[in-house]
């Protein structure tokens, strides 16, 4: 297996192709999320993060870790149909499911070179930081190009506005 073959692999699965042949992975860019409704803001930040390095590799919330990080009316989509359309993204090199809250444990197996996530978060308040950090690994914010959120377009359609309300200029 290799990064190219975009795949979604089971963490252990993952760990050890990237240990058979660290030359064809390395540099790894990692970053996570629920991905849940895909949308062009998505496509834009994961192109900015494959920029970064030459595989990036995205860590996905499990339904369950959707469910309990953004309520019960989540995830829209399963894990596996998410999981599906993120490893048919051209920049998405390999796609790993967690089940827990944070992605600290995908971490400290990937070790990836990279931790990447959006201009909206900060680095102080990252979970994930501590772990990146013991390690070398480098972080990256990456500023939010087009701005929205899945969630914003769940309650858009909810309430009946128009969709393009959930975007501030397309």
């Amino acid at each position: 297996m290799s990064p190219e073959s975009n795949q979604v692999f089971k963490l252990e699965t993952l760990t050890t192709a990237i240990a058979r042949t660290p030359q064809t992975w390395r540099s790894i860019v990692f970053t996570n999320g629920c991905f849940d409704l895909i949308h062009a803001g998505h496509v834009r930040y994961l192109a900015a993060a494959k920029a970064l390095g030459k595989t990036l590799i995205v860590g996905l919330n499990s339904d369950a870790s959707v469910c309990q990080l953004k309520g019960e009316s989540r995830p829209i989509v399963p894990q596996a149909y998410r999981a599906e359309v993120l490893a048919a993204l051209k920049p998405v090199d390999a796609v790993v499911i967690f089940n827990e809250l944070t992605a600290i444990e995908t971490i400290k197996a990937l070790q990836p070179d990279i931790y990447v996530k959006g201009g909206d978060y900060e680095i102080a308040t990252l979970p994930e930081a501590p772990t990146v950090q013991s390690y070398g690994g480098k972080i990256e914010l990456i500023q939010v190009e087009l701005p929205t959120s899945t969630s914003a377009i769940v309650n858009r359609i909810k309430s009946g506005r128009s969709l393009a309300e959930c975007f501030d200029k397309v």
